[in-house]
Parts: C-alpha cells; structure tokens; sequence
C-alpha cells in the first residue's frame, strides 16, 4: 500500500500465560537449523518463567537476549535501542501473557512487521483460564495463527478447547502437544448452526454473533439469499436515502468489549423506524458499496418489517 513502510525488522511473537511453554518452545526454534540461516537474532522477554534459555546449545551463535519486565519499557524508544546495540536483523518476543496485545502493537516501530504469532498454552488448565480471565484469552486469541496446547492428553475435551479458540478466530490453527512429544493437528470442521446452502435462511436469536461474522467474513455466499432475523434499528439523517442499518450488539469476551454489529438495510418504510426499535425484519442479500461501509459489504434489500420484543439475550455472542 502506498505509504507503508518497508519491514526493516521481521518479528516473531510467542504469547500465552506463564508456564505454557512459550520459553522450550523458543528454544527448540533456535536450536533448529532450519530457522537460523545467519541472521543476528534478538530475543526480547517479557516475562521469566521456570525454565532459561540456553544460548550456548542454538544451532545460530549470534543470538542476543534482552529483558523487558515493566510495560512502562515497552516503547518504540526502547525497543530500537536494544535492536541497535544487538545489531539485530530479526526479533523474537516471548510476551506477558498478563499485558494487553494492544501494548505491544503499539510499541513497535513502524518498519517492524509481526511475520508470525504463535500462542502457547497449557491444555490442562486451558479451560480455567478462559473461565476467570477470559479477556485476556481472547486477547492472545484473536490475532494468533496457530495455537499449541502443551501437556494434551486423550482424557482432555478436545473440542471444548476447539470451540473456545473458534469463537474468538475463525481461522486460527489448532495443535495439540502430547506428553510423549506427540503431535495431533486440529481436524474438526466447524458447522455453522444453520444451513447455509439453503435459500431461505430464519435464523435462531442464539445464532446472531455467528451469522454476522461468517456473512462479514465470506459474503458472497449469502448473496441472494433471503435472511429473517430479529435486531435493532439505527438510523441517521446522514445515511444515504431509503437506509439504515441494522443488527445487534454482540460481546467476543466481556461486557467492556460490548459493540453495535449491524448492515446496511434498504427500505422505502425507513421513515416508520426510530431508533434502537426492535424488528423482525426479512430481505434478500446483495453485495455491493454503500455509504454505511468503506467499500463494498453486504446489504440487506429488505421486503417485510414487523416490530418485535426483544430476545431473551439481547446481547448476542459466540458461545
């Protein structure tokens, strides 16, 4: 894109709570011939578990490691600093999985390029964590593209830990590490919860958060189909004549991440619609540019409205 900085600084991120394996698992990475091809490598952690890496056993001898335990050290400054003094050509952060993503991201220097993240967890307690301190699972989930569940077993819930990780990323790869090294790629298919190939589509009020992100995600394949489902009305005297939009609030992990989901609708009765009314509403999808999106998105070309109470969960979400 014009205007983006060149990547000067590729960067691989490992992030997960302590002791999830984060720190063996960089370790066995540069210990691996295959990944160290005579590039100066710095490794920054965030945190210091039980185990310590060990420089003198990777394959590459020109690996430097840097501490950073305050997020109040975690800045642009700091981090081109130690980049300089290290002559470092790439960076591997081992991330405190008590700091927000969101820190790091913005710490960076412009013309440094996440290359790969890979989150680490414990599969026996995987399921605890996401319990009481699911923000922060959902933070380390939703911009991962692999996560490896250390310490699997048969007698763990293989698709309870698959729906978790599913309900915050689509398209995050799943791995399952047993204890005798063993290891098992995730192949369980994620069936939508309503029949997609059909041409009629009503969908459950349950079934909301799925539907939004899978028709965001891929809406081509709804194009032409007709939808029924209950949201909630905005409308705006800016919006483009005869629309408004409409959807539901959803939650991805807690109340303080609560937003507003909605499409572009169009229909000639806008002007009987006030806002936040609830409505059962049906209308055939079509894909194309509207004023309400940056480009083009779905659109909802809308035939019957009818006004309705609200479901019992008015807040949708994806378990």
């Amino acid at each position: 894109m014009p205007g983006t900085p060149e990547i000067r600084i590729p960067v691989y991120l490992f992030t997960g709570f302590l002791e999830a394996g984060k720190t063996r698992f960089i370790q066995q990475t540069l210990e691996d011939q295959r990944f160290n091809t005579g590039e100066s490598t710095l490794v920054i952690l965030c945190e210091e578990g039980e185990e310590e890496l060990d420089t003198s056993k990777m394959s590459s001898k020109d690996v430097s490691v840097a501490v950073i335990d305050d997020p109040a050290d975690l800045n642009e400054q700091n981090i081109n600093r130690l980049v300089d003094e290290n002559d470092a050509q790439r960076v591997l952060i081992e991330y405190n999985g008590m700091w927000q993503l969101s820190e790091l991201f913005n710490a960076l220097p412009e013309d440094f390029g996440i290359y790969q993240e890979i989150c680490l967890a414990d599969a026996s307690t995987f399921v605890n964590m996401n319990a009481n301190i699911r923000s922060l699972v959902v933070d380390k989930l939703q911009t991962a593209e692999l996560i490896i569940f250390n310490r699997y077993s048969d007698s763990i819930d293989m698709l309870e830990l698959h729906k978790i990780c599913r309900g915050v990323s689509r398209g995050i790869n799943i791995a399952y590490e047993y204890t005798d090294g063993r290891v098992k790629y995730d192949d369980i298919e994620d069936p939508l919860p309503f029949d997609v190939n059909a041409p009629k589509i009503a969908l459950d009020d349950n079934d909301y958060a799925l539907w939004y992100r899978d028709i965001m995600e891929e809406p081509q394949k709804y194009v032409g189909k007709e939808m029924k489902f209950k949201g909630i009305v905005a409308v705006d005297a800016k919006f483009p004549e005869n629309t408004f939009a409409v959807g539901r609030h959803v939650m991805t992990c807690c109340v303080e991440d609560i937003q507003y989901m909605g499409m572009a609708a169009e229909w000639k009765g806008v002007r009987n619609l006030k806002n936040r009314d609830w409505i059962k509403v049906t209308g055939t999808i079509a894909y194309e540019k509207n004023k309400l999106y940056r480009g083009k998105g779905p659109v909802l070309k809308v035939t019957d409205v009818s006004m309705a109470t609200p479901p019992e969960k008015e807040v949708a979400t994806f378990f």
